[in-house]
């Protein structure tokens, strides 16, 4: 029986588990999908060698950067954005070889590139790590401008505490790629003048539990558009069995 899995720590909001068991159950795929939470990286050897019948896995928090040193081939795209969430896995005789991709960027701009209209051209990434590195590449592929937001000094970033109504009227597009506001914290949402909001102002959030984010709903109180990131995952999932099919 073939095996895929996911890697991360911690795994307990795994929506991949269920998704393809399921997948594999209606379509009479002869395949299970494991979740292997694993403390660090450095196990990722193990489990290869532990699960020879493995063909593919997904990547999750933390692990979507440090990944790639553990690679043998990036797409182009993954190697652009700087993060991989699904990896084949290939035997050549005794060899083990592997291959990074970037699904994550496929199921943001399918997913938000039916929300978007002609005014809608710069927006803010709340977030730093591999996930916003995908949404960044993402919207910059649909033409908008972005800057990302962090709690912290860095290069190339605002923080939460600058950014003014003016800010929010002309960076109409704000993406949550935090886990601000996922179950359990839900009464939790990033720093920000929602009040500044309107009908232009589209709010995405990569979380899909719960439904709607504190986020998405004070932005919803002042006419904003508001998205969850339950369609990203289910289309970034679709891709993920595209690329372990690949030829």
């Amino acid at each position: 029986m073939d095996k895929y899995g996911l890697i991360g720590f911690p795994l307990g909001h795994s929506f991949s588990k269920d998704f393809f068991n399921e997948k594999f159950a209606n379509e009479g795929v002869n395949a299970k999908y494991i979740n292997f939470e694993i403390p660090s990286i450095d196990n990722l050897p193990e489990i290869l060698d532990s699960n020879p019948e493995l063909r593919g896995f997904n990547v999750t928090i933390p692990y979507k950067e440090k990944v790639i040193s553990f690679l043998d081939s990036v797409s182009a795209e993954a190697r652009a954005i700087g993060a991989v969430n699904v990896v084949k896995v290939t035997h050549k005789g005794n060899n083990t070889i592997l291959k990074g991709y970037n699904s994550d960027v496929i199921g943001f701009t399918k997913s938000i590139e039916p929300l978007l209209d002609k005014n809608h051209k710069k927006a803010l990434i709340l977030g730093t790590g591999g996930a916003s590195k995908a949404i960044n590449y993402g919207l910059k592929s649909l033409g908008l401008q972005t800057v990302f937001v962090s709690r912290y000094e860095r290069p190339g970033t605002i923080q939460y505490e600058k950014i003014t109504p003016d800010i929010i009227k002309e960076y109409s597009v704000i993406v949550n790629c935090t886990p601000c506001g996922m179950y359990p914290h839900v009464d939790e949402c990033p720093n920000l003048p929602y009040d500044a909001m309107n009908t232009h102002t589209i709010l995405y959030d990569c979380i899909y539990n719960p439904d709607e984010t504190l986020f998405m709903k004070k932005g919803k109180q002042y006419g904003a558009t508001v998205k969850n990131g339950l369609e990203m995952l289910l289309l970034q999932a679709y891709a993920s069995w595209d690329f372990w099919n690949e030829k």
